[in-house]
């Protein structure tokens, strides 16, 4: 295998966030020719290059932001006027952010679980369903998912969770629900919903308030009842308004 797209495989297996630049236009006079590449982490390395000096300090500042944004961006470099540089022509060079793939962890694997599982690995989730019955998990059967059987509390630490992480509680047991969301409320995800009715909501509010669990902010920042309110019925119905909702939050964060 090419060892520059090697490169790009290592980074995504390490979870590096990497920007991919390449020259798809030249005119007149430049370092490298159309087709050269380069690699830009989000601490500034490098790897290849796309013809050094000021235009590759600018293409590297480009790419890092870039990667904070998460858009793609073709952009355009006059070499004399715009970096000094003596040979004169110009050239376009395409930006294309290799992020990682937002994580949805799905706690349960009930008809809801399964159906919300199914769903989000279309719409380029890496998905871990997580629950502590075996025979629910092995009803799952879809490429692409991956299924921890064990219980919450042994699953919760092994869990990363960052900026890129979406968690949907909905396990067959209150107490579990309000366990996984106490150990949550204040990871720093993307997004936190719980499933319920009105009235465990407003409970769970109220619990978590007088115990010091969550602060009123905090708890206001977790979907729940989770999805947006569309009337919604059976386990894909249901499945598709948590997805909804997930997606707002994932297009406001590129925003």
């Amino acid at each position: 295998m090419n060892k520059f797209y090697q490169k790009i495989i290592d980074a995504q297996k390490s979870n590096l966030r990497v920007a991919l630049c390449v020259i798809v236009n030249t005119k007149g006079s430049t370092p490298r020719e159309k087709g050269a590449k380069m690699l830009v982490y989000s601490n500034g390395e490098i790897f290849g290059s796309i013809g050094g000096g000021e235009l590759e300090k600018a293409v590297i500042a480009n790419a890092i932001r870039s990667l904070k944004t998460g858009q793609s961006e073709l952009f355009r470099h006059d070499l004399l006027h715009q970096h000094n540089m003596c040979c004169g022509g110009s050239v376009e060079i395409f930006i294309e952010p290799i992020m990682e793939k937002d994580k949805l962890y799905i706690f349960g694997a009930g008809h809801t679980g399964h159906a919300l599982a199914s769903h989000a690995r279309l719409l380029d989730f890496e998905v871990v369903i997580i629950d502590d019955r075996k025979e629910y998990l092995d009803q799952i059967d879809l490429d692409g998912i991956n299924k921890l059987h064990l219980h919450y509390s042994q699953a919760l630490p092994l869990l990363p969770m960052d900026e890129q992480t979406y968690i949907c509680i909905m396990t067959y047991s209150h107490p579990y629900d309000r366990d996984i969301l106490s150990f949550c409320i204040k990871k720093p995800v993307a997004y936190l919903g719980m499933i319920g009715s009105r009235r465990k909501v407003e409970m769970t509010k109220k619990m978590f308030v007088e115990a010091g669990v969550g602060t009123i902010s905090e708890l206001e920042n977790v979907d729940m009842p989770m999805g947006i309110d569309i009337a919604a019925e059976t386990p894909d119905e249901i499945a598709i308004s948590i997805l909804a909702k997930m997606i707002s939050v994932r297009r406001v964060k590129t925003t």
